[in-house]
């Protein structure tokens, strides 16, 4: 009689294998980060996030499921095999890399300003906003909200649970300013025209990834694989031009 080793033992079965089985990729996000997954007019999520998700699951041959989470509970879901891949404009960091693992980055982005145009003569960049005079709004626990206390220690920062809270502490002028994701400021920008000022510029560079539990490799390669080949052939480019390019689908929302 052979023994198996306690690592062989106990090593996982790959998700890969798994999705396969089960006919089904389970991708978990938030659907309020535009114009990475947001709600159309029917209650429907679209966007760039799940345009990849989809084309991800044609690979696999499966169907997807998409499963909608509170951010401040989207890592302990994943962790919790509520999904499968965490796919929602997650910046990679060393704090979250300590729980999960990343792929290579499929996108790049960085911290922005939107604010009271009230502000617009005398708040040019970032650094003018920090000043204990100015109220910061911020969504708590993401990378806006890590930005917003090392670049603006001297500001009154407000946390809020969701995108459309802090943004409406601006609009009603208890607050100066939203710091957050350049994508999601500029569509906002733009479909509030005259109401808010976007400073474009942005004043950090973030490397957004897929996440992932720990301890897969063949499912961390698979990705990494999948994101190689969605560049390649163009289908990547497409699905770029068509959410952060062009406004068409703001029909979809508005």
């Amino acid at each position: 009689m052979c023994t198996i080793p306690a690592q062989a033992a106990d090593a996982p079965e790959s998700l890969l294998k798994q999705i396969r089985e089960r006919g089904e990729l389970r991708v978990g996000l938030e659907a309020g980060y535009m114009p990475f997954e947001m709600r159309d007019k029917r209650g429907g999520i679209i966007g760039f996030d799940v345009d990849m998700a989809k084309l991800m699951a044609r690979k696999l041959g499966v169907k997807v499921t998409l499963v909608n989470t509170q951010w401040d509970g989207i890592i302990p879901a994943l962790l919790t095999s509520k999904f499968d891949v965490l796919m929602s404009g997650m910046t990679i960091t060393e704090e979250r890399a300590q729980q999960v693992d990343f792929s290579e980055p499929y996108i790049v982005i960085g911290q922005s300003i939107i604010m009271q145009p009230k502000l617009a003569a005398s708040v040019k960049s970032y650094a003018d906003l920090n000043d204990p005079k100015y109220i910061i709004a911020t969504k708590l626990g993401t990378t806006g909200d890590m930005a917003a206390a090392e670049y603006l220690p001297k500001a009154q920062l407000m946390k809020f649970e969701t995108e459309a809270e802090a943004l409406l502490q601006v609009r009603s002028g208890r607050a100066a300013a939203f710091v957050y994701d350049l994508p999601y400021n500029a569509v906002y920008a733009a479909r509030n025209p005259g109401q808010l000022v976007l400073l474009p510029k942005p004043f950090t560079r973030e490397e957004l990834g897929w996440a992932i539990r720990k301890g897969d490799p063949e499912w961390r390669a698979w990705l990494n694989e999948f994101l190689a080949g969605v560049r390649q052939d163009k289908a990547y480019d497409a699905l770029y031009g068509k959410w952060f390019e062009r406004t068409a689908w703001l029909k979809l929302i508005n």
